[in-house]
Formats: structure tokens, C-alpha cells, sequence
């Protein structure tokens, strides 16, 4: 059951340290970053209800529709929604970066509970391709959501067009993440393509997160 555990949990926590190390000028408290895995991990079991939900009232008869509503659009809604209430007015988010930081720890929060179940119910035996696919994949949209956060943060006349941006991009990366696995037979061969391309976002992300960052800091020197 250890074992299990560590593989389930050690990707993401990986993940989450990389992503906060990245941060080049103020790194954010422990406890907060904390605070926010532990409210993702918490949020897989809403989200297990609402689906179920979705199922058993016969609302998913597609694999469109379980695609976009019954995964993406859940996901990324819920996950988006605790950063804005948890963490988004906070005193500590006081940086273009910490969006990143703090919405990459709710999504790997929700990859890790994911986790656990879903390795829980096939085996160990699974764990390296969930850490190179879900896993990683939940940090990026993370990453993606954070940095239009922050935009939304410090930009507030572009405000309501950045808070959109956090949820949209996400939901449909997240939803044609889902569309390779559920409509290709062969999707190994579209999925690795992909993940590279959303790695290349990720960081592109992170490095103009900086970038920004540091630019506000020069002119305030100067």
C-alpha cells in the first residue's frame, strides 16, 4: 500500500516542487501551497459525484459530450473556481508568477487523489503512464490557468478577459487531451505529439511569467 501511495503521490509532488522553484523572485509560504494541494485532492470526490450523477441520469450519451462536459469542463471549472475563492484575493498572491504556483498545486492536488483511486483500482503496474500523461497533463493546464490568473491580478482593466482566458484555455486543452484518448484508436501516436506541445506552452508560460515579473521590478528600480 506504500508503494502504491509513493507512485500515486511522487510525480506530482515532483511537479509542484519544479513548478515552484521556478518562481525567480519571492517564493510563496509552504502553507499555502500546501493549503491548495490539499484542497485539489479534496476536490476529486465532488467531481467523482457530479460525473456519476452526469451517468446515471443519462445526460453523457456521447463521447463528445463526455469529452468536454463530463471530464474537462468539470475539472477544470471546480479547479479554477477554488483558486479564485481561495487563493486569488489573498494577500500572498502578490506576483504574476504565484498564479502558476498556486493553481498548478490544486490541479496536481486533484492529479494526486486521482491517482491514488485510479492506481488503487489497476494496479501499480500503471503508475508510469499515469505520471507521464494525467499527471503531467493536470500541471500544465495548472500552469495555464495560473498565468492568465495573474494577468487577471494585476491587469485589472483587462480583468474579466484574463479570469475567462484562466478557465478557457484549460477546459480546451483539457477537452482535445480527451478527444485523442476517446476517438483514435492508435492515440499514442497523437498523444506524445501533443504532450509535447503543452510542455512547450507550460514553459513558455512560466519563463513570460518571469519575464514580466522582472520587467515591473526593473522599472520600479529605475
Amino acid at each position: 500500500m506504500i508503494s502504491l501511495l509513493t507512485a500515486a503521490v511522487a510525480p506530482a509532488i515532483a511537479l509542484l516542487c519544479f513548478f515552484y522553484l521556478k518562481d525567480d523572485f519571492e517564493q510563496e509560504p509552504i502553507h499555502m501551497v500546501i493549503r491548495c494541494y490539499l484542497f485539489g485532492a479534496i476536490l476529486v470526490f465532488p467531481i467523482l459525484f457530479i460525473q456519476f450523477a452526469l451517468n446515471e441520469e443519462g445526460l453523457v450519451n456521447t463521447l463528445f459530450m463526455e469529452a468536454l462536459i463530463q471530464s474537462a469542463m468539470i475539472e477544470e471549472f471546480l479547479k479554477w473556481f477554488i483558486v479564485v475563492v481561495a487563493v486569488y484575493h489573498h494577500v500572498h498572491f502578490n506576483q504574476r508568477y504565484d498564479g502558476i504556483v498556486y493553481a498548478s498545486a490544486v490541479a496536481l492536488g486533484f492529479a494526486s487523489a486521482e491517482n491514488v483511486l485510479y492506481l488503487l483500482a489497476n494496479g501499480v503496474e500503471t503508475a508510469f503512464f499515469r505520471a507521464i500523461f494525467p499527471v503531467s497533463s493536470h500541471a500544465i493546464f495548472g500552469v495555464v490557468m495560473g498565468y492568465y490568473l495573474g494577468k487577471a491580478k494585476f491587469y485589472p482593466h483587462r480583468k474579466v478577459r484574463y479570469l475567462l482566458y484562466s478557465f478557457l484555455y484549460p477546459f480546451l486543452l483539457h477537452s482535445l487531451y480527451n478527444l485523442i484518448l476517446l476517438t483514435q484508436n492508435h492515440w499514442l501516436y497523437f498523444l506524445i505529439p501533443f504532450m509535447i506541445c503543452l510542455w512547450i506552452v507550460g514553459l513558455r508560460k512560466v519563463k513570460k511569467a518571469n519575464e514580466t515579473q522582472a520587467a515591473v521590478y526593473y522599472d520600479a528600480a529605475s
